[in-house]
Parts: structure tokens; sequence; C-alpha cells
């Protein structure tokens, strides 16, 4: 595992990832797994898109996971289930 690489959710970070938490997370995830520092010019683009894509993943992650019943981060981050007012209101309707 990259040492570099800090949990990025509660309780271990106190607030919400920023940003700029995530994408140096996921710079430091491609740097480890290409072997590369800082890429050649004729593989920048390629370098570029591969820490795009997982700080996107990253968000994603950190937005859908759910810490001791409650979503750790993200908008669902109020309600312990997402859908569990809409639930109860299709039952009301139903009978």
């Amino acid at each position: 595992m990259c040492r570099s690489i800090k949990t990025l959710r509660p309780p271990v970070l106190p607030e919400e990832a920023t940003e700029d938490d995530i994408r140096a997370a996921a710079l430091q995830y491609v740097r480890k797994v290409s072997g590369f520092r800082a890429p050649a010019a004729h593989n920048r683009e390629v370098f570029d898109r591969a820490v795009d894509a997982i700080a996107e993943a990253t968000a994603e992650l950190l937005d859908g996971l759910e810490i001791r019943g409650r979503t750790a981060v993200g908008s669902h981050a109020d309600s312990p289930h997402p859908h569990a007012d809409s639930a109860h209101v299709d039952s009301r309707q139903a009978g």
C-alpha cells in the first residue's frame, strides 16, 4: 500500500475530503502503479486520464460509503438510508 495515501473518510479524516485531498490520493496511486513520479511527455495524457479516473472513482466511493449506519459523506449524509422516506410514503399510498 502507498504510505502517502491517507484514509479520506470519517472518522479518520475529521471533515469531508476535499477535491484536492481526493486528487492527491489519486495522483499517489497512479505514481505507485505506473512507477513514474512524473511521466515523460509521451505518457502525460494517459497518466493524467488515469489520475482523473481514479479521482472520480474515489469521490464516488466516498459519496456512497455508509459508516456506522450513516452515509460517510455526500448528498445522503443526513439520512441513514437514502430511500427510507420514499418507502414510507409508498406504503401509505398503497394502503
